[in-house]
């Protein structure tokens, strides 16, 4: 009985990882700091940020298949100068008021031959608006933080939508359609 006992022990070692469950991670609001990019004027490449994000990852590497729920709190919108914020705060822009978040879902993450994530199938909410989007994710990452020592899986995020689609149109022509979205995300086993 030992003997069987032991070998069943073994088989359900080497076994487990092929089936590993669902890991749940959760997004650093320190490290998890949306940007935009949006060309001004023809003249210049003007970037804001929001301070405040937060949301949740979902990974099964075995079965390469996870999730993702991001939140940017758009109350937290800083342009480097208080009336440049106020200003892209206002309705006809970001409308923070009757809009205080934007999000970003996804069941649909896509792996390379490294089981490594590369990209996202998702839909983007912003101001009311939902519209498909998919993101690519550069130097994904799973390991552990050598100084919290705490396991984390981070990505730089990046994408591209056009602003009008979603009903952003005031100063269209002055102000580029397309925005660049760069969000670095880090985030911690739960």
């Amino acid at each position: 009985m030992t003997k069987q006992f032991a070998i069943a022990l073994i088989s359900a070692a080497l076994i487990a990882p092929a089936y590993a469950a669902p890991e749940n991670y959760t997004m650093d609001p320190a490290h998890t700091i949306p940007s935009f990019e949006v060309n001004h004027l023809g003249f210049t490449t003007q970037r804001g940020r929001f301070d405040k994000a937060d949301g949740k990852v979902t990974l099964d590497m075995a079965a390469r298949k996870g999730s993702v729920e991001l939140t940017i709190h758009t109350g937290s919108l800083d342009m480097g100068s208080a009336s440049w914020t106020a200003h892209l705060s206002d309705e006809g822009l970001f409308n923070v008021k009757a809009y205080p978040t934007m999000s970003f879902k996804s069941d649909h993450l896509i792996f390379d031959g490294d089981n490594r994530v590369v990209a996202a199938e998702g839909s983007f909410t912003l101001i009311g608006v939902t519209k498909p989007l998919l993101v690519t994710v550069s130097g994904f990452k799973c390991g552990i933080n050598p100084m919290n020592k705490k396991p984390l899986c981070a990505g730089d995020v990046t994408a591209n939508i056009k602003r009008s689609e979603f009903g952003l149109t005031k100063y269209l022509g002055a102000v580029s359609d397309e925005v660049k979205i760069i969000v670095p995300v880090e985030a911690y086993k739960d």
